[in-house]
């Protein structure tokens, strides 16, 4: 579901080039050169693909509810807190980027830079297919960007067949990085070649396991082999990351939103589980819940934080947020143009992804060293963040805690079942995306239903089934009209001729 990005709106894309050189110059200067060239292409493309679709405060907290770390506290039920949304449609509107990168292709022949291009230009239509597949099942993706050429009513493939195209365009993108030199209009790794190709083959990795329930001996042995090659993502440092800026173009979405921030709390589901590892990420996140405070308790208390169910209904939460029983979001995520970036793939989720490998048989390792690294590597995330010293209320993370982190709850249950360890190491993955608007959770957790998300009948939105968690997205409304054949087969295949949020897509199957 829409990597299960923005997962309620339908995302409408720039055709538009903008004469820009870094993500922070979003609009053409007038004066300046209409001359285009790869590496504006370059640079358009990725921020439109990478920044919030619709950067301001409100959209923001309904970009972030889906994954159940936050919770709105308003007698107006919000849609996408509740299983549902306004407008419950996927896009394919991604794809109409594919002919920016074409031509960045296409400018870049018999230049230094033109196998990194080419790799970029693989990557990014990997990736726009991943994200249009997880959202709605079988998809076009082998005839898709080619409506210059004349075909505009493209073929939808099997789902089982998109993922093994995006596979294999994500080692054929890898194989160009790794020729490639570095280039210009990239502001996510600054033309840093060898850290795309890292990135390749992570990605690789998260394909595979996210097709876990599908996935052939072939495939495992394939995910192996990218392990034991070892080139793969080394730090913090290999990131991939969206980085805001002071610039008024280019800032982070909640910056000044005051007004939402009063009426939006962390979750029950994430305060629980930091309370039980005694992880101070808690009070990088939150404030301490005004009650508790009252009633005697320090901010820098775990238990002076309370998280919002957010299967309660909104009139309670209302209600209870007016009394001061929940922990509300850190007043930090408003102060700072430049606050935290939203993080899109970590080195850190890659750790989780290999440790959950290993414990499902499909690689060798020390499933303990991948889960204890990927959660030391987000530990120092936060230590690192600026801006963060006034806003931790006294609990600052820092070496000394990390050193000493994996205690009691903490650690990793060695001598528990496998079942024990999975849920360790799908909560840990899951709190990366803590208030990143990358939405990038569901389908894991379609996948593996860990974390539990709460789900309450009375309270779900689901039209069709409130006992259920949906599943995919509709198809956007145009295809009936503009796409009819291609797009009605596509639906009697897979879905009984139901084109509805609860059916169930291959890779769920």
């Amino acid at each position: 579901m829409k990597n299960l990005k923005y997962i309620f709106i339908a995302i409408i894309s720039s055709i538009i080039v903008f004469s820009c050189s870094n993500f922070e110059d979003l609009n053409t200067d007038p004066d300046s050169s209409t001359t285009v060239s790869s590496e504006m292409l370059a640079t358009q493309v990725l921020k439109d693909t990478y920044r919030f679709w619709n950067p301001n405060p409100n959209d923001f907290i309904s970009g972030n509810l889906f994954n159940k770390h936050i919770a709105v506290l308003e007698t107006d039920a919000n849609a996408n807190q509740y299983y549902y949304s306004f407008y419950p449609f996927g896009s394919f509107g991604a794809y109409t980027r594919l002919t920016d990168l074409q031509r960045m292709v296409e400018f870049a022949e018999g230049s230094p830079t033109q196998s990194s291009y080419r790799g970029l230009a693989k990557f990014m239509k990997a990736i726009y297919g991943l994200s249009s597949t997880l959202d709605m099942g079988d998809v076009p993706y082998s005839e898709a960007g080619m409506a210059e050429e004349g075909n505009v009513t493209p073929i939808y493939d099997k789902q089982a067949d998109v993922f093994v195209s995006i596979l294999n365009d994500l080692q054929e993108a890898e194989a160009y990085f790794a020729e490639g030199n570095n280039f210009d209009g990239d502001f996510m790794f600054d033309g840093d070649a060898s850290k795309w190709q890292k990135l390749c083959n992570a990605m690789q990795l998260k394909v595979l396991q996210t097709i876990s329930k599908q996935i052939t001996d072939a495939q495992k042995a394939r995910f192996a082999a990218i392990v034991n090659t070892g080139n793969l993502m080394e730090g913090n440092g290999d990131n991939l990351k969206l980085v805001y800026s002071e610039n008024p173009n280019a800032t982070h979405p909640f910056f000044n939103g005051e007004n939402r921030r009063i009426t939006t709390a962390i979750s029950k589901l994430a305060v629980d589980a930091l309370k039980t590892m005694k992880d101070r990420r808690l009070f990088y996140f939150a404030n301490p819940a005004q009650a508790l405070i009252d009633d005697g308790l320090s901010e820098s208390d775990f238990e002076a934080y309370e998280g919002a169910l957010t299967s309660e209904a909104s009139e309670v939460l209302a209600l209870n947020n007016d009394n001061g029983e929940y922990s509300l979001l850190n007043d930090r995520y408003v102060i700072y143009m430049d606050g935290e970036p939203m993080l899109r793939f970590t080195y850190a989720e890659q750790c989780f992804i290999i440790a959950e490998a290993i414990e499902e048989g499909w690689v060798t390792g020390d499933a303990q060293e991948y889960y204890e690294n990927g959660v030391k590597a987000m530990l120092k995330y936060y230590m690192d963040l600026p801006y963060t010293a006034d806003h931790v209320h006294g609990m600052a993370i820092d070496q000394n805690y990390i050193d000493n982190y994996f205690t009691d709850d903490a650690s990793y249950a060695v001598g528990g079942t496998k079942e024990d360890r999975l849920k360790q190491i799908l909560t840990q993955r899951w709190l990366i995306d803590f208030f990143q608007g990358n939405g990038g959770n569901y389908a894991q957790f379609l996948r593996t239903g860990l974390p539990e998300y709460p789900l309450d009948p009375s309270t779900s939105l689901n039209p069709d089934d409130t006992s259920v968690y949906p599943k995919r997205w509709k198809y956007p409304e145009s295809e009936q009209t503009t796409n009819p054949e291609n797009y009605q087969k596509a639906i009697d295949e897979q879905y009984a001729g139901f084109d509805g949020i609860n059916q169930v897509p291959w890779y769920l199957q």
